[in-house]
């Protein structure tokens, strides 16, 4: 898939060096300390060990003793949402929401995340505004709506039948055959770069569980081949629950959001199809304040944080295929590297934690010709850090250690000015 979405890069005469770092490059491989990186146009021609000439007409920036990485991918965000700030959000006006939407997607940003895949929430103005350079963000792949049946985990109706205040740009609610294609056909029409179905209750929804089937595997499996007759849109599928882990993988689905009650049989499905696993750490492990959430959740919360402690810890163990997402929303926006310190946490190396956010990430995003590593021909995507993360993975999590994001070859943030005075042009004033 041809890359889409992308904000402007730097002008045809920019040509950067950064020299003295040593860089991962996300493709898995050894560490190479003092390395070269070249920029042209917005893109890297070289990344490898120091060479005897350099680059001609280049500016050069010395790193010496610092590391650079590409940047990292959230397969799985809502900048929409903040699942604790519900009652507030309701009384905001829809243009306040829009600009703490904005906030969101820049905080991920600053983060060191410089795509990402917003699963529910955003119609495509936000994904075009970020492209078109009218705000900092992510470049941004759209589910635009999560899809359920009635009472599933994106029904937002209480059993009184009151609504909790969820803003879906298109009626999420699907329960026959007829629904599942107009709704599908609905979302790509307006935009979706990805279908995401609940097979599954969830832990925020407030009528279901997660052991709930959801989108039963026959509509999972229309679902797919709806999307085959387009430009064959990924499927992902929200499922926490076991059976309805199973039914998704069973139905076609490419990558398994969450997978917190995964059991034995279901990790030898994953495997078998390949399917991915966006097991969503900094949302799982984080049990929130009861105070600021419905007593509902919370006490789902509870309990099935235990559960995906160790059942994900067994997936990864079993080598599924991994690739990072937040769930920033239901946890805190702008702390997305905490996935993969969590994901470290529960068993995966350093360097496997950062494939899992680069390389493996563009992969699901079908984005992997132009992004994830830092190779001849991709996309200058890449962030400075002054730390090894093989070491000491966990100073990642605070974004304030990520000194420099560089996107599509344009400046972004440099905290310490180690770049000096513009030596690639920023998309907006800092």
């Amino acid at each position: 898939m041809s890359i889409a979405h992308l904000p402007s890069t730097v002008a045809s005469d920019d040509n950067l060096l950064l020299r003295g770092a040593t860089l991962i490059d996300g493709t898995g491989g050894a560490p190479i300390t003092d390395a070269e990186l070249e920029v042209r146009d917005g893109r890297v021609v070289y990344a490898g060990p120091a060479r005897a000439a350099g680059a001609d007409g280049a500016d050069i920036v010395e790193l010496g003793g610092r590391t650079v990485l590409p940047g990292f991918i959230d397969s799985h965000v809502h900048f929409g949402m903040s699942i604790e700030d519900q009652m507030a959000d309701a009384a905001r006006f829809g243009s306040e929401r829009t600009l703490r939407t904005a906030l969101n997607a820049r905080k991920a940003l600053m983060a060191g995340v410089t795509t990402a895949r917003d699963l529910g929430g955003l119609d495509r103005g936000y994904r075009d505004a970020i492209a078109a350079g009218l705000v900092q963000g992510p470049r941004t792949h759209l589910a635009i709506a999560p899809l359920s049946p009635t009472g599933g985990h994106t029904d937002f109706t209480m059993p009184n039948g009151r609504s909790v205040q969820m803003h879906m740009p298109i009626s999420p609610i699907i329960d026959t055959e007829d629904d599942v294609r107009r709704t599908v056909r609905t979302l790509i029409r307006s935009g979706a770069d990805v279908i995401k179905v609940c097979t599954t209750g969830g832990v925020s929804s407030p009528s279901d569980t997660p052991d709930d089937i959801g989108v039963p595997e026959e509509h999972v499996r229309l679902i797919v081949a709806e999307t085959a007759k387009r430009a064959g849109q990924p499927v992902a599928a929200h499922a926490q629950g076991a059976e309805g882990i199973k039914a998704a993988i069973r139905g076609g689905v490419r990558s398994v959001e969450h997978g917190y009650g995964i059991d034995d049989e279901g990790i030898e499905l994953m495997l078998e199809h390949g399917t991915f696993l966006v097991p969503t750490l900094s949302s799982a492990l984080r049990v929130p304040d009861p105070a600021a959430v419905p007593a509902y959740l919370y006490e789902k919360k509870v309990k099935w944080s235990a559960i995906a402690r160790e059942r994900v810890a067994a997936a990864l163990q079993a080598g599924v295929k991994v690739a990072l997402g937040t769930d920033s929303g239901v946890c805190p926006h702008g702390e997305n590297l905490r996935e993969p310190v969590h994901a470290v946490e529960l068993g995966l190396s350093e360097m496997d934690a950062i494939v899992a956010g680069t390389k493996n990430a563009a992969e699901l995003l079908r984005l992997d010709a132009d992004l994830g590593t830092l190779e001849a021909g991709k996309l200058a995507d890449f962030i400075v850090i002054d730390f090894d993360p093989l070491t000491d993975i966990t100073p990642l999590a605070k974004p304030d250690n990520v000194k420099v994001v560089v996107q599509g070859g344009a400046l972004v943030k440099d905290t310490d000015s180690w770049f000096g005075t513009d030596p690639v042009r920023p998309l907006l004033a800092q």
